[in-house]
């Protein structure tokens, strides 16, 4: 039995910001002085991403102006966890059922009635009742449907939330299984002028995406059948990506050797998943890798022998978009899926995604239509 993921939706704040704008706000919130901003600017235009979007209109602001900063030279008293949490339990519902409604409004075969499972995906906040209750009520679900939460997993939780909807979906044919993957990473801005928060500060964007996953295509344009998974762990980067909460937020680390430690491991990755298919990687038509940052998409593509063209997609979304953690690579497939015609049935996809551990994840999808 298969499962294909039929659909995806996703919804962004009303805050676009400009990457350059954002590292303005960067440099007067960190006071760097004229050579240090110099460099942060720097850093802001080689990481390939043009605009984010934010909850937080203060990123588009000047001192004085902040509705969720203190208007203070030095933006103290810095913002608690319960400050940023409050601002997390009022604007992930809103974008959460955005992204919903974008998803389903794709398939209208499949009523609200009909969702049997629900999954909720998100490492940048937490509450109880939590949003996947009221995403219940909000969207209208029955009582009954079946609630799971993957929670404080990273930017490869979505893979975690495909295999637990095609489980789902193998153990019963009749599943309908809703994702929503909602990450606010901007909420938890770190005053800090170490390189690894200069450069999480750099990346991180919000966003939403929901997708459906069935065990039959959608009835019109394509779907993605889930045909394979393989995870791998590099132990030596258990530092070098990881997120703690702390009293004033939830703080990344993101190291310079991230992009080295999936250059050691990307290659055995892919051998791992592919290794009992009918399927070798000259024979992947499709890509959709997680950007976690422009260098690591570089990196991929060498080690792999990709192109940027390969890659487009990746590229595309962490230009419009930046990181925004387990809802990136679901962008990524969106941006897929839309493209998919007719003449790509039955093509291979393969897709990646990477996070704190370090872990790695791969993933082996096939196009396929409704009529198959």
């Amino acid at each position: 039995m298969s499962s294909y993921l039929c659909a995806i939706g996703t919804a962004n704040p009303t805050h676009v910001i400009p990457q350059p704008q954002i590292a303005t706000f960067m440099a007067e919130a960190l006071q760097l002085d004229d050579n240090e901003a110099r460099k942060l600017r720097a850093l802001y235009r080689v990481t390939g991403i043009g605009q984010r979007y934010s909850v937080l209109a203060d990123y588009s602001r000047s001192n004085g102006e902040f509705d969720f900063f203190p208007n203070t030279p030095d933006l103290e008293p810095f913002p608690s966890v319960g400050q940023r949490m409050a601002v997390y339990r009022e604007c992930a519902l809103p974008l959460s059922v955005r992204a919903a409604q974008d998803c389903l409004r794709q398939v209208p075969e499949v009523t609200l009635a009909s969702i049997t499972h629900l999954i909720t995906v998100s490492c940048t906040g937490m509450y109880a009742p939590g949003l996947d209750l009221e995403l219940v009520q909000k969207l209208g679900l029955r009582p009954n449907v079946q609630r799971t939460c993957v929670n404080f997993m990273g930017c490869y939780a979505a893979f975690n939330a495909l295999k637990l909807a095609d489980a789902f979906c193998k153990a019963d044919a009749g599943a309908n299984v809703l994702i929503v993957s909602t990450e606010l990473c901007t909420i938890h801005f770190q005053k800090n002028q170490e390189e690894d928060h200069l450069v999480s500060n750099a990346l991180f964007g919000d966003g939403s995406a929901a997708a459906l996953v069935r065990a039959v295509p959608a009835a019109t344009g394509a779907s993605l059948e889930l045909a394979a998974f393989h995870c791998g762990i590099e132990p030596n980067g258990h530092a070098d990506m990881a997120w703690h909460i702390n009293d004033f937020g939830f703080e990344m680390t993101l190291s310079s050797y991230v992009p080295r430690l999936i250059q050691k491991g990307i290659r055995e990755l892919t051998d791992g998943l592919l290794e009992n298919l009918p399927v070798q990687l000259p024979d992947i038509q499709h890509f959709a890798i997680h950007p976690g940052g422009r260098k690591i998409l570089e990196t991929i593509e060498q080690e792999l022998g990709l192109t940027t063209h390969d890659n487009r997609f990746a590229y595309q979304v962490l230009r419009d978009y930046g990181n925004m953690s387990s809802a990136t690579v679901l962008f990524v497939l969106h941006e897929l899926l839309q493209s998919l015609t007719a003449p790509d049935r039955d093509a291979p996809v393969l897709s990646f995604a990477f996070g704190p551990g370090l872990t790695l994840e791969a993933m082996l999808l096939k196009v396929a239509f409704g009529d198959n």
